[in-house]
């Protein structure tokens, strides 16, 4: 399991005009990287922090509230699942209809991630990414065919973009600052 902040809002205007507060920002450095696989991972958060674990969920439900924090969520190795065939679908759709079908999208089973995204024409047309995975290339082919399916008449081009390694397998995480917290 583990914590994602959201990194399209400044974390102080989410928080609020003071931004986090140190109880805040230290249960948030403590979850980014995971919660800890024991029986209760909320109390094993807290008990450094001086707090309860009802505490520390009180706290994570009140950030997530705010904006703060996106989702507490597990998040599987899909490689290790088996599912090697990562392809970033980029499409060119309508800009009259890419909201309602970018929500659409993002709620279909077998997609990871969805966003819209400004075209650099002429060289790049593509306004919605579409992040897909399978166990082979030709199951993430018939998931974007039927992703063009949905798509319709709003969607003039796509392509198939094939992850060859990876970089990084992290979300946003907040640097550490020295020293005790504030």
């Amino acid at each position: 399991m583990s914590v994602s902040t959201c990194p399209s809002e400044p974390l102080a205007e989410a928080a609020g005009a003071n931004g986090l507060d140190a109880i805040d920002r230290a249960i948030v450095l403590a979850t980014q990287a995971g919660l800890p696989l024991v029986p209760d991972p909320w109390s094993a958060v807290g008990g450094p922090l001086g707090l309860t674990g009802e505490e520390v969920r009180a706290r994570l439900q009140r950030m997530q509230q705010s904006g703060v924090i996106r989702r507490i969520a597990a998040v599987p190795n899909h490689y290790r699942l088996g599912y090697v065939a990562n392809g970033m679908t980029v499409w060119d759709v309508d800009d009259a209809h890419i909201e309602r079908l970018g929500r659409e999208v993002a709620g279909i089973p077998g997609v990871s991630h969805c966003y819209r995204r400004p075209r650099h024409l002429p060289e790049w047309p593509y306004n919605l990414f579409v992040m897909l995975h399978g166990k082979s290339q030709a199951e993430v082919e018939r998931q974007a065919e039927a992703l063009r399916e949905k798509l319709g008449e709003a969607c003039r081009d796509h392509r198939i973009l094939y992850s060859s390694r990876i970089l990084k397998k992290t979300g946003l995480r907040l640097a550490r600052r020295p020293g005790p917290p504030r």
